[in-house]
């Protein structure tokens, strides 16, 4: 039951109210996911410690040295409508719209889409695809770390939400011949989570020829948010045509190993969706990054 509703200012009056209520206190934002866990009995919660009304936490910004910088407690809304994100960052603005109706997108913030830690969460997707770290506050230090990192399992995150907290994401703003998509598969969109989501980023040489490099990932085809190192191998100095992007995505489907899900779909129809999906981000990809000279 719960005893208290709190609301710190800071990131330190934060951890502090966890430590003292030692693993009976919960971090909450727009909790979008953790009422329904509490409902479903996954937790018994004494403290809700609302980390709403802690600046830190809040916002996006374009760092002097070409970061961006998002607050963990960012709302989707606030991410897929910054400009921010829709001139360097696509893959995750268009991520942030998928996600769930309008009603989610104001209240659900892209730091508890990652820690809830589920293999298709699309914020999660698009981070992965970007290469993103994310600052974790513990007790007694600080630190960034890669974001697949705090991924352990489907609803396992490795962060402790009744005694760390996530500040905030980084990761490099795409510029001159860079671009990426986002691509969702579902029965319906406000549904919570996907048949199958991909999300990628890609770089172009300077003359728009051949791919530097590329990142490609997907859910739900392994444990956690994946990357299709092999699909991005075949990208990396290949030539810019349809025939590369042909063999990536199907090596993007080789790489992975969905379940059959009733409520979703068979293992086998997700697997030749991935090659799909992956084809048509790459190619929106590959057109965004041609258009940025």
């Amino acid at each position: 039951m719960t005893s208290a509703y709190l609301f710190p200012q800071t990131v330190d009056e934060t951890l502090d109210i966890l430590r003292r209520h030692a693993g009976r206190a919960r971090i909450i934002a727009g909790g979008t996911d953790l009422m329904l866990q509490i409902k479903q009995g996954k937790y018994q919660v004494e403290t809700f410690v609302d980390i709403t009304r802690v600046p830190e936490l809040n916002g996006i910004r374009l760092t002097e040295d070409g970061y961006i910088w998002i607050g963990a407690a960012t709302t989707h809304r606030q991410v897929w409508e910054s400009p921010i994100i829709q001139e360097h960052a696509t893959v995750l603005a268009e991520a942030c719209r998928a996600v769930g109706a309008l009603q989610i997108q104001n209240v659900g913030t892209l730091g508890g889409n990652v820690v809830n830690a589920m293999p298709a969460a699309d914020g999660s997707i698009a981070l992965t695809a970007l290469s993103a770290e994310a600052q974790v506050a513990a007790p007694h230090e600080r630190y960034w770390t890669n974001l697949q990192e705090v991924f352990s399992r489907p609803g396992i995150c490795k962060i402790d939400p009744s005694a760390e907290l996530l500040v905030a994401f980084r990761f490099k703003a795409l510029g001159r011949r860079a671009g990426s998509a986002f691509e969702r598969l579902a029965r319906r969109r406000a549904l919570s989570l996907p048949i199958l989501n991909c999300g990628v980023v890609v770089q172009l040489d300077e003359a728009g020829d051949r791919f530097e490099h590329a990142a490609i990932a997907l859910g739900p085809v392994a444990p956690t948010p994946f990357r299709a190192r092999g699909a991005e191998a075949i990208l990396a100095g290949a030539p810019v045509n349809e025939e590369t992007i042909r063999a990536a995505a199907h090596q993007a489907m080789e790489e992975s190993d969905p379940r059959s899900n009733i409520l979703r779909a068979s293992r086998e129809y997700r697997k030749d969706m991935v090659e799909v999906l992956t084809r048509r981000a790459l190619e929106r990809a590959v057109q965004q990054a041609l258009a940025r000279a």
